[in-house]
């Protein structure tokens, strides 16, 4: 198998490059100033906890968490149940982000 040139790169590339301009900015050209239905609005708003959530769930939950054993595995866990926890009583970012990193902490102490 032929290894791949600088030409080739820079082909592939630059058409990477052109799809990921043109898929973030044409959309924003299109919607500007339109009011989007309800539902749409709703959905979209969505978005940004999903995708959070699907970062946090590929940490948490990774195929070989309890190869190390159970306490390696189950205290990020633990200290995601205190994350949520605390966001369910505050809605802070800041009061979730920083009970996140000490219960983790102390949970890593043990």
């Amino acid at each position: 198998m032929e290894s791949m040139g600088w030409g080739d790169f820079l082909i592939v590339f630059a058409c990477c490059a052109v799809t990921m301009l043109v898929c973030r900015t044409v959309p924003l050209f299109v919607l500007k100033g339109r009011n989007l239905p309800e539902g749409v609005e709703r959905a979209l708003g969505f978005i940004p906890p999903a995708a959070f959530a699907a970062l946090v769930a590929n940490d948490l939950l990774a195929p070989g968490m309890f190869d190390a054993g159970l306490w390696p595995a189950a205290a990020p866990l633990a200290a995601a149940g205190v994350v949520a926890l605390v966001a369910w009583r505050t809605r802070s970012l800041l009061w979730c982000a920083v009970s996140g990193v000490a219960s983790y902490a102390l949970l890593m102490l043990i």
